[in-house]
């Protein structure tokens, strides 16, 4: 099979390996899509993802498959099966394991991360990690659960109540994710704030009550006539950049929720606007990983109340990782995926 290492320094090399055997409590999957991540970025240009990278290994942390061999001990998968996996290992016996927190592991091992993941053409994953997928649900969506599930997990943390207006900060994959996660959660108003014209359009088309470019003149103001100037209940940062933050602020009312969402760059600051949290009573809250959302996210996507046709833009090769990297980089893309068996995955 090919397998696509990452070697550290941005390099990659494309190796013929042998398939993987099942081991006792393990599954072989061949690998259908694997969406590129903004962890995948990050690890790229050398920084740290959920848990320490030590290269050589293949990366590929979201993704779907088929079940082709299962090993001794293992119940309620089949060969055949469409799965998805849960990427998270979590050791069970830490602090924060025993409390509640495991996604606070002090010992956290990823799929894709720490061990070999999804940008080859076959893996073999813990079937506690496996979740199955309905046969009819395509690979390409069943690729989504574990961002889906991640964004369940700042669902969860932001409290949207039935009636709350939700401005979403960023129209990437995530931001439209957390778009239609914010309707099903009983929004009445969803406004998102993004620069790219494709991606506005793209929130419309799944739910957003509207869309602006925040970077055009006058754009609080309309923002704030769209919630009868008093801003929104709870503000979903997607983006990672200092003015994004920045703008997650403008747009609170009082008494708001500011979920901070996205991966920032390791070294990246902001300035706290301290007297506008005292006067507004604001509650700012990061998100981590998915702790215990991914099957949740599995029947979300099995009962087809998530859309992902506008979201997946772009499809490329196991060999083409390079330069799906660069295009999940641009502005071009909205979520882009590797296909390591072929590009008809769907």
């Amino acid at each position: 099979m090919k397998a696509c290492y990452f070697l550290g320094d941005k390099n990659f090399e494309v190796q013929d390996i042998d398939i993987p055997e099942a081991l006792p409590g393990t599954v072989v999957i061949k690998n259908m899509v694997c969406g590129i991540c903004g962890t995948d970025v990050h690890i790229y240009h050398g920084e740290p993802g959920s848990a320490d990278v030590t290269p050589p290994i293949v990366l590929g942390h979201e993704y779907s498959g088929e079940v082709i061999a299962v090993g001794e001990g293992v119940t309620g998968i089949s060969c055949g099966d469409h799965v998805t996996i849960d990427p998270n290992i979590y050791c069970g016996s830490c602090v924060a394991c025993r409390s509640g927190k495991k996604q606070m592991c002090d010992s956290m091992e990823a799929i894709g991360v720490t061990r070999d993941g999804g940008f080859a053409q076959y893996s073999r994953v813990p079937a506690s990690q496996v979740y199955v997928l309905s046969p009819e649900i395509s690979f390409e969506a069943g690729a989504m659960a574990e961002p889906v599930a991640c964004c369940l997990h700042g669902i969860d943390l932001a409290g949207i109540r039935a009636g709350d207006r939700v401005c979403v900060v960023g129209g990437g994959a995530i931001g439209l994710i957390m778009v239609q996660l914010a309707r099903l959660s009983g929004a009445s108003k969803i406004i998102l704030s993004e620069p790219n014209e494709k991606r506005r359009s793209a929130a419309l088309s799944l739910g957003a009550d509207a869309a602006f470019n925040p970077l055009e003149e006058g754009s609080l103001e309309r923002f704030l006539a769209q919630t009868d100037d008093m801003g929104a209940d709870v503000v979903i940062e997607c983006v990672g950049n200092l003015s994004a933050v920045r703008s997650a602020f403008q747009f609170a009312r009082r008494g708001a929720t500011i979920l901070l969402f996205s991966v920032p760059k390791v070294d990246a600051t902001f300035e706290l606007p301290l007297f506008e949290v005292f006067k507004k009573e604001l509650t700012i809250k990061g998100s981590f990983v998915n702790p215990d959302t991914h099957g949740r996210a599995v029947q979300l996507i099995n009962s087809g109340k998530l859309r992902f046709d506008t979201l997946i833009t772009h499809r490329y090769t196991v060999e083409e990782l390079p330069e799906a990297i660069a295009m999940q980089m641009s502005d071009a893309s909205i979520k882009v995926v590797v296909c390591p068996n072929h590009l008809d995955a769907e």
